[in-house]
């Protein structure tokens, strides 16, 4: 299905043979159609009560999901350990770190104010018919008790084998930090993780071509499985969602690129539209981190500081699911529940979505910082079940949103700090998602000697 990358010239100048050449779908059609007919099935699979056929998109939409979770925990060891030792390669490396964590917080602050803002306007919670006894008690739990002491591990197995994000995330920046002080006696055990993360971003490259087969078991269950009538409940819920994502991502972030990082936001979306398009269908930062750091860094970032900040992004940086949506599900359950929300209230959850977005690190989801947030303000935790249902289809923005930021933070930092290529901004378009599947067609100067990158002081 890729087009052959060794040639430059246009695709429709390549030798056709004997035969006409099947034009190539690009990958964003394919994900549209893969929208258009699971929508489709699940709509058939629903009216006229087939069973089989639930089952079998709940069958394919499960094995995709479970695909990228196959590669997640190693994925994201590797991914953060040679990110923390690549920042040996960049001058000021402690004060980029620095500039990237205080842009997340933030870009979050403004997440959930929006979130706060269009709740409050709106009262997700008024006129659903939903109750309490609507609500069950939610099997994922997340208290600040949990989140301090869940931080490090007991052993070494348990975190890849359960798959508990930031504990691994913990055991990579020790080992990273080690790494970075053993210097040259560390070489050959960098060399090694440089390899495995090379191979196990190939093989989910593999996964991540096959997500407009997997979008059709993913949208299509859902359709089959939730219906119209229960999407109808929580149509207004769904809209704050979607209304409040697509004004950060839309809105907070090109205003940002504009003022702050004086760049244009159009070709921002042009050069990270196959990352957000890809983290749209698969709901998975983590799974989508690959593409996010190769758009990072056809945008202008500096691959050694890109290799440290999306990673990190990516485990961290989630002004979807851990901003905008637990604002707006507080107040919704709040509603549900009939408790009153004061100024107290609204900030503590402001507080939590910026300190406590490294417990959403995970494949899917923000269940964890849902109850994170509703055990902080003593909201029942019955809530999150009410939730559970409509969950996949606001995931799919939410996630989007966090890629979006994941890749708007590292070029904001880079702008500032007078390291970003403006040259290789300027031309970004958006070339189909395959092209970004091997590692081989990366830039020259990846395979040339790598220099401290400078940074202004």
């Amino acid at each position: 299905m890729s087009a052959n990358p060794a040639s430059a010239a246009p695709e429709a100048e390549q030798p056709t043979g004997s035969g006409s050449r099947i034009p190539r779908v690009p990958f964003w059609a394919q994900i549209v159609g893969g929208l258009v007919l699971g929508v489709l099935l699940g709509w058939l699979a629903r009216s006229q009560d087939l069973g089989w056929l639930v089952t079998t998109l709940d069958e394919i939409g499960s094995l995709f999901v479970q695909l990228l979770k196959l590669a997640v925990a190693p994925l994201v060891f590797f991914a953060i350990l040679v990110s923390i030792t690549n920042l040996r390669q960049v001058n000021n490396a402690a004060r980029l770190a620095t500039r990237t964590l205080l842009w997340f917080m933030i870009t979050s602050l403004i997440a959930v104010a929006i979130g706060l803002a269009i709740g409050l306007i709106t009262n997700p919670g008024s006129g659903t018919g939903l109750t309490p006894k609507d609500g069950a008690l939610s099997e994922t739990k997340g208290s600040w008790i949990d989140f301090l002491t869940g931080i490090v591990p007991d052993n070494v197995i348990t975190p890849f084998t359960e798959l508990n994000v930031l504990q691994i995330v913990f055991m990579a920046a020790v080992a990273g930090i080690a790494a970075l002080k053993l210097g040259d006696r560390a070489k050959p055990i960098l060399t090694l993780s440089q390899s495995i993360l090379e191979l196990l971003q190939k093989a989910l490259w593999w996964v991540i071509r096959l997500a407009p087969i997997g979008t059709v078991g993913l949208i299509g269950y859902a359709i089959a499985d939730y219906g119209w009538d229960l999407i109808g409940k929580y149509a207004t819920f769904t809209a704050d969602v979607y209304i409040g994502c697509a004004l950060v991502m839309f809105g907070v972030y090109p205003l940002l690129l504009a003022t702050v990082a004086k760049v244009s936001p159009l070709q921002f979306f042009k050069g990270a539209w196959p990352a957000i398009q890809l983290a749209f269908v698969s709901r998975s930062s983590v799974g989508t981190m690959p593409v996010t750091q190769k758009v990072t860094e056809r945008l202008g970032v500096p691959k050694e500081y890109a290799s440290f900040a999306v990673p990190f992004g990516a485990t961290t940086k989630m002004d979807g699911c851990a901003a905008i949506y637990p604002a707006l599900a507080a107040i919704f359950i709040a509603q549900i529940f009939d408790v009153q929300l004061g100024i107290g209230d609204y900030l503590l959850i402001a507080f939590v979505s910026v300190i406590g977005s490294a417990a959403t690190a995970g494949l899917t989801g923000a269940t964890v910082m849902l109850t994170l947030t509703l055990s902080t303000l003593g909201l029942p935790l019955e809530g999150v079940g009410l939730l559970m249902a409509i969950d996949p289809i606001l995931d799919m923005m939410r996630t989007a949103t966090n890629v979006a930021g994941q890749a708007l933070v590292p070029v904001i930092v880079a702008a500032r700090e007078k390291i970003l290529d403006h040259d290789a901004y300027n031309s970004a378009s958006a070339s189909p998602i395959d092209s970004f599947g091997d590692t081989d067609r990366d830039e020259v100067r990846d395979a040339e000697p790598q220099s401290a990158v400078p940074v202004t002081a």
